[in-house]
């Protein structure tokens, strides 16, 4: 239960909200907090306007919120004209991978952004065995809280493996298992990639089932959140893409979340609209359905994922390389590559960001590559993926549909990122900067969106709908993971050309009550745990 007072003499600004087990320890301590946060501007996770106030921490919770006049602390923090918010939560991170790597394990290139956790193994990738996951990254500890999915790609694999059929009875029947197994582990939700294989291979109702099965699990709060079958043209189209996310979370009665939303490629370039009118009249009979965006104009992905038809795919890459030795497969194959680089926006806009056979491809285009081979673009693709997947990071999003898609109250704030060590490589920039990136460029430059509207779509709003409790929002009782800072003096370092880069400007990032920041250095403090869903007893 909600208790509401004010504290004695104070004024309507002083509201302050506390939970009943709090209120007991406020009794217990006195006015005593490990640390005081005054007169800041709080942003308390909602979309309401700022207030006033000042913020109580100890032993990694909130004690109290509001007017905390008497109060005393071992560490008081000057927040006077800074912004005071929740730690920021990313709904779509490709991190996983970078926190079990010593130098990337504390996560300063997150937290630099304000990002204190993040919710992994999208795409419908990651393990199925949630728990080695979890050791692997507690070996070297971890600097923000990780709150992991379980990906349908990665159950359909472990029964079907590469096979482009419907499952039987028995195999649904071990999906099912898996699934129940994953979320019982503490899963929060199901991540499908439907645009890549093997989650390509899979029907609508096939993950429609599997969230049956969530439901069951998790209750009607289960979620899905999908990279989507086709987020331009090339195959069902984006508007059907996005209904049938819509149409899994409908026949499943739970939530679902078109993942970096967009449409990819001047050939969709103003679909939006019509998306963003499908996912209206769901919500408006009751679906509940979300969506998440990165800031950028451009998308980041394989070559092989991007160029190569689904077909071809059949057997990964090496099956590839035998086709590619047929002359008249290889032919075939040609036009519908070439095809596949005009709809991302051609040549020039498609640059790769790892290609290990040759880093001295890195950073340069694929225009620039098939010049200096003397070749057509589209053979030179082929022969690079012949060698290697090859990272890509591709031009094809209008800056139009960015900001329309961004203003939507529905959308929350992600990365779709991870990240590297200075020198690996040219990665998309938005592991390093896509949260400071929104601050800056969108919000106190362009103007696209409210401070308010940013910040719930990067605390309150995705805690809410990935179910990560007592975290995105800042009441009595919620764990310590706050950010402050002073908006105007935030940049976003990282860019295309150097985007190892860390963003600036955070004054102080705490996790669960530790700075990890403090006074805009970074401290080493490995305070991120590693989160779990309570599923339902049996």
């Amino acid at each position: 239960m909600h208790r509401r007072r004010f504290l004695a003499g104070a004024g309507a600004g002083a509201l302050v909200t506390v939970l009943g087990p709090v209120s007991r320890t406020l009794r217990s301590q006195g006015r005593q907090a490990d640390v005081l946060i005054r007169g800041g501007r709080l942003f308390d996770g909602s979309t309401d306007a700022p207030r006033l106030g000042d913020l109580a921490l100890a032993k990694g919770r909130i004690l109290a919120v509001g007017d905390l006049q008497g109060w005393s602390a071992p560490r008081t923090i000057d927040a006077a004209g800074r912004v005071v918010a929740p730690g920021f939560i990313d709904s779509h991170s490709h991190a996983a991978e970078s926190l079990v790597r010593k130098g990337l394990h504390s996560a300063e290139a997150l937290l630099a952004q304000g990002i204190t956790t993040i919710v992994i193994n999208p795409d419908g990738g990651g393990p199925v065995d949630l728990a080695k996951q979890r050791a692997a990254m507690g070996v070297l500890g971890l600097g923000v809280n990780v709150a992991p999915l379980v990906g349908h790609g990665a159950i359909r694999g472990a029964v079907l493996g590469g096979e482009q059929r419907a499952p039987v009875a028995t195999e649904r029947a071990r999906m099912h298992d898996l699934l129940r197994a994953a979320l019982r582990d503490g899963a929060f939700g199901l991540s499908s990639g439907l645009f890549y294989t093997p989650g390509a291979w899979a029907a609508t109702d096939e993950v429609t089932d599997l969230m049956r099965v969530a439901a069951e699990t998790l209750g009607p709060s289960a979620f899905h959140t999908s990279h989507i079958r086709d987020e331009g043209t090339y195959s069902v189209g984006v508007v059907a893409a996005v209904d049938e996310i819509i149409a899994i979370a409908e026949g499943s009665a739970t939530t679902g979340i078109v993942t970096h939303m967009k449409a990819l490629g001047p050939d969709a370039w103003g679909r939006t609209r019509e998306c963003a009118a499908h996912v209206e009249a769901a919500r408006r009979r009751g679906v509940a359905v979300w969506a998440d965006q990165y800031p950028y104009e451009a998308s980041g992905t394989s070559l092989f994922a991007a160029l190569v038809p689904r077909e071809a795919q059949r057997g990964g890459r090496a099956a590839l390389v035998t086709r590619l030795a047929d002359p008249a497969q290889r032919a075939a194959l040609l036009p519908q590559v070439a095809d596949n680089i005009r709809r991302r926006g051609g040549a020039a806009s498609l640059l790769v960001a790892f290609h290990p056979p040759d880093r001295t491809v890195e950073g340069k285009s694929l225009a620039q590559i098939a010049e200096a081979r003397g070749v057509p673009a589209e053979e030179a693709a082929l022969a690079l993926v012949a060698r290697h997947d090859t990272s890509t990071v591709s031009f094809n999003m209008s800056m139009d549909d960015i900001e329309f898609l961004m203003r939507q109250p529905w959308m929350m704030t992600c990365s779709d990122g991870a990240t590297y060590l200075p020198g690996e490589g040219k990665p998309h920039p938005r592991g390093h900067g896509a949260f400071t990136r929104k601050l800056t460029a969108f919000v106190r430059d362009r103007g696209t969106i409210t401070l308010p509207q940013a910040l719930h779509s990067m605390t309150g709003l995705p805690a809410q709908v990935c179910a990560i409790t007592g975290r995105g929002r800042l009441v009595e009782g919620a764990h310590a993971d706050v950010v402050v800072f002073d908006p105007a003096a935030l940049r976003d370092q990282a860019t295309y050309a150097e985007p190892h880069r860390h963003a600036t400007g955070m004054d102080w990032v705490f996790v669960n009550g530790v700075p990890a920041i403090a006074e805009g250095r970074t401290t080493g403090a490995l305070a991120g745990v590693s989160l779990r869903r309570e599923a339902r007893r049996s």
